[in-house]
């Protein structure tokens, strides 16, 4: 039996593709990679966003110092953060507002800021406190303007 060029043989083909097992294989490969730099990858994404949420508040706390300055107290309440970017009704020398975009920011997971006046960490001024990534308030998480590096 003549065979041309290009024809197929009877016991094997030339234009061959992958076999399950050879798909597998990679898959797995693929999967374990995937499984030893996420967690880093993780790691340095939440880093990030620990970090965004401490320079939020350094910004919120330079702002309530200027706020501070000008009106001789700090914003009152819970909504007191507001009244950095709107001018409350009872302020004589409100010169705001405080922040550059005229939006209270909000943390690195996209929450609020929680903001008391007086504070119960720092009754003498406020409390900023975000939730972390947890979104829940008292688990190690949190974020706080009284803890020592914020």
């Amino acid at each position: 039996m003549n065979h041309r060029e290009g024809d197929h043989h009877i016991t094997g083909r030339t234009d061959r593709g992958f076999t399950l097992v050879e798909m597998l294989l990679v898959l797995v490969i693929l999967s374990t990679l995937a499984a030893i730099i996420y967690p880093s990858m993780a790691k340095h994404g939440l880093r990030a966003r620990i970090t965004a949420t401490k320079t939020q508040i350094q910004i919120l706390r330079t702002a309530l110092a200027q706020f501070e300055m000008d009106n001789d107290h700090y914003p009152q309440g819970r909504n007191g953060l507001l009244e950095l970017v709107q001018r409350p009704p009872d302020a004589k020398n409100w010169r705001g507002p405080y922040l550059e975009k005229k939006v209270v920011p909000k943390d690195a997971w996209g929450r609020d800021f929680i903001y008391e006046c007086p504070g119960r960490h720092s009754p003498e001024s406020y409390d900023i406190l975000s939730l972390g990534q947890d979104g829940i308030a008292g688990t190690e998480d949190d974020i706080g303007s009284w803890q020592p590096d914020n």
